[in-house]
């Protein structure tokens, strides 16, 4: 049986997949956020990322999907008064066990931390080459060291990131537990969009 690591946190439905190690800049002006950040910057806490199933991401409560990436807040900047920008990175992968909404509209779920990916070295060079060559063209700064093109699952979860795939393909490939699986599935959207002969 697998040892279940439960947390309570809050959750931030978004219209975006956040993968570990990826950064994620948001701009936070709702009063449920603002307090979201507030408590989560005094207590060094992490929130929950989830893409939205059903609804917005302003207004009324969205529906987030089951499995989603934790936030660690790494900076925070309050430009004018009731405006957070803060700087975001992913850091695991978790499923929603149980959630509620408060009277302000802050999801507040208990969530089990998925088992993390150990590093491996990817069977194929593809997605490897081409996840270089994207870094290449758009700068190294935009991707975090270090860079570890040995590893699989890092280059499986920064590629998913940048491709210009479906918001729900790239929950898929959150989804997905294997980070050689994870290759494969990128293989074959390469292979549709005319990347691999």
């Amino acid at each position: 049986m697998l040892n279940v690591t439960t947390h309570d946190t809050f959750i931030f439905p978004l219209n975006t997949v956040l993968f570990p190690g990826g950064v994620l800049p948001l701009k936070v002006f709702e009063q449920r956020y603002l307090e979201m950040a507030k408590v989560c910057i005094s207590g060094n806490r992490p929130f929950g990322v989830c893409l939205i199933r059903e609804g917005q991401e302003v207004g009324t409560p969205a529906v987030p999907e089951e499995i989603g990436c934790l936030a660690r807040i790494t900076q925070w900047d309050m430009p004018q008064l009731g405006v957070f920008h803060l700087l975001t990175e992913g850091t695991q992968r978790f499923r929603i066990a149980h959630s509620n909404v408060g009277k302000n509209g802050l999801i507040s779920a208990t969530i089990e931390i998925l088992p993390g990916e150990h590093a491996v070295a990817p069977r194929d060079t593809l997605c490897g080459e081409v996840l270089k060559a994207i870094i290449e063209k758009i700068g190294a700064g935009h991707f975090p060291a270090p860079h570890r093109f040995d590893d699989a699952a890092w280059i499986g979860y920064r590629l998913s990131e940048v491709l210009p795939i479906s918001l729900d393909t790239k929950q898929q490939l959150l989804q997905m537990a294997d980070p050689q699986a994870r290759l494969t599935r990128l293989n074959q959207i390469l292979s549709q969009q005319g990347l691999r002969s």
